[in-house]
């Protein structure tokens, strides 16, 4: 798996509904209910959908090569 693949299968869910879990290290998770908002070169944007008020949180395309974040789509 190397970036462009997962900046492909990103762009293809561009505007829908996903979940993220991250991995918190110790075999600690959380998950967010979000929507991909953005793509850029290194990161991309996601809205949080569980709270009130609209949150952005961004993330590396490193990040899911790692399995630092795993996507649920």
């Amino acid at each position: 798996m190397n970036i462009d693949i997962v900046k492909e299968e990103l762009n293809n869910h561009i505007g829908k509904d996903v979940t993220i879990k991250y991995n918190l290290g110790r075999n600690k998770y959380e998950s967010y209910n979000v929507r991909i908002k953005e793509l850029y070169n290194y990161i991309f944007l996601v809205e949080m959908l569980d709270n009130d008020n609209s949150k952005i949180k961004s993330f590396s395309y490193s990040d899911i090569i790692t399995k630092t974040i795993k996507i649920d789509y």
